[in-house]
């Protein structure tokens, strides 16, 4: 399969980038499995929570990486760009190995990459949609975790996940340190990038001293 330079209508995927996508859902999602059911010497793996790691992890890596990445795309090709996610694969290979170890996953699975001359503005605002679509999944989820989901296990811990990891994923992605988006958001517009950055952090922050997902 084969990728394409040429600008594609809003929604428009190449087979190469589906496969690209799969690839990094699939091997993320194992990642965060394994993380949540650590590899104990004596043990082995957890496989009775094993199920349970996997659904969490597939439902979180599909709320918040392909959501993240699928907005930066849109906006990128709203703006009439070219714009197609390509997976980094020792990135992958770091986060497997991370989380297949030593129970955290640290994460540079690929990003989408976007051509045809962008203005500054439009440049900023690609970066922002990826940690805003984070964020906005993040404050819907945080209320339910918090008072409707709280007293029932499963729910809450579903919810409680997706907004972690919507949340932490924000904070890290607005980071304005080399190609994270925080660094294009600042160069665009420094006060919409405090907002978000308050913002991502206090949902985070939350979150964090609420905990209850655990195993």
């Amino acid at each position: 399969p084969k990728g394409t330079i040429e600008v594609s209508k809003p929604g428009a995927f190449s087979r190469l980038e589906i496969n690209h996508l799969v690839i990094s859902m699939f091997i993320l999602t194992l990642s965060f499995t394994f993380a949540l059911t650590p590899f104990n010497l004596r043990l082995g793996f957890n496989l009775y929570n094993l199920p349970y790691g996997l659904t969490l992890s597939f439902i979180a890596i599909t709320t918040a990486f392909f959501f993240h990445e699928i907005s930066h795309k849109f906006m990128a090709q709203k703006y009439g760009l070219w714009a197609e996610y390509r997976m980094f694969p020792q990135g992958l290979l770091i986060a497997f190995i991370l989380g297949l170890l030593s129970g955290f996953v640290f994460a540079a699975p690929g990003a989408v990459m976007f051509q045809g001359g962008a203005r500054n503005y439009e440049t900023g605002r690609i970066a922002m949609a990826g940690p805003m679509a984070n964020i906005i999944i993040a404050l819907i989820t945080l209320p339910l975790y918090l008072f409707v989901f709280y007293e029932t296990d499963f729910l809450s811990t579903i919810t409680g996940f997706i907004c972690y990891i919507n949340a932490f994923l924000a904070v890290f992605n607005l980071l304005p340190f080399g190609p994270l988006d925080g660094t294009k958001i600042i160069r665009w517009n420094a006060t919409i990038w405090i907002i978000m950055l308050i913002l991502s952090i206090t949902v985070f922050t939350v979150t964090i001293s609420n905990t209850i997902f655990a195993y």
